[in-house]
């Protein structure tokens, strides 16, 4: 099944940047029995098979949602547990990332993060930065509406202190103040669980993305999965604002 969706695949018209939202830990969990970490544990363990299979289809760019600026809402002991499993996730992938070319990068409040996770964060970016194959992108206590607003805060003190005028600021000179810049917008954006929202997540750099959403929960979300997702988008037509003639031209 794998290899003949693999086989529907077309190289040639892959998305450069996926990005996913990672819904469904929780329930897997309770589906088992089992508390909420156990499916957060097993989902990281699904972020790195994702990851391969992107790497082996020569996609260059992935963005995972892993923990949102309302996620800090949550019971405190889910929040420590999470931490955590970031941590450990970092100290166990670092060598696998290296030698596979993966660099990471991290978006985010990162202020609002356990001082030995910023630390953690901080080293691994460092240490993959010169990593050219990949690029994954962790969105860690990340809000789009955050995003936005810092970047308002940002063009606003550049045009206070004479750096930039209003009137040059345009959607191009916008998108270098988010905290994506340097990364294209995502074409594709996946999420699991069912859920059929985008739920704060790059509010700004989705406008033209193709949505795709699955009922799979992302512990059981695979390479078979992912094939999927891409026939998906490769069989959709992206208009950009203009007509199926103008496309087909």
């Amino acid at each position: 099944m794998t290899m003949n969706l693999l086989e529907q695949i077309d190289r040639t018209k892959l998305p450069q940047h996926v990005a996913f939202i990672m819904d469904g830990n929780g329930r897997w969990a309770k589906k088992r029995g089992m508390i909420r970490l156990f499916g957060h544990k097993n989902g990281v363990k699904t972020v790195k098979e994702i990851l391969n299979a992107a790497g082996d289809l020569g996609i260059r760019y992935v963005t995972v949602y892993a923990f949102s600026t309302e996620n800090w809402s949550r019971p405190a002991d889910e929040v420590s547990g999470i931490m955590g499993l970031l941590s450990t996730a970092i100290d166990d992938e670092i060598e696998n990332m290296m030698k596979n070319g993966v660099r990471v990068k991290m978006i985010g409040e990162m202020d609002r993060l356990p001082k030995y996770l910023r630390e953690k964060v901080a080293y691994v970016i460092e240490r993959t930065k010169d990593n050219t194959k990949l690029d994954f992108i962790v969105a860690l206590s990340y809000s789009g509406r955050w995003d936005i607003v810092e970047s308002a805060r940002k063009i606003a003190r550049d045009c206070v202190e004479g750096k930039i005028s209003p009137d040059d600021i345009c959607d191009s000179m916008f998108s270098h103040y988010l905290s994506t810049d340097g990364t294209p917008d995502p074409e594709l954006m996946i999420r699991t669980s069912g859920e059929s929202r985008i739920s704060n997540f790059l509010l700004y750099q989705l406008a033209y993305s193709e949505l795709y959403f699955t009922d799979v929960l992302w512990p059981d979300f695979s390479r078979e999965e992912l094939y999927k997702a891409l026939i998906s988008y490769q069989n959709r037509e992206r208009r950009f604002g203009k007509t199926s003639e103008q496309v087909k031209k």
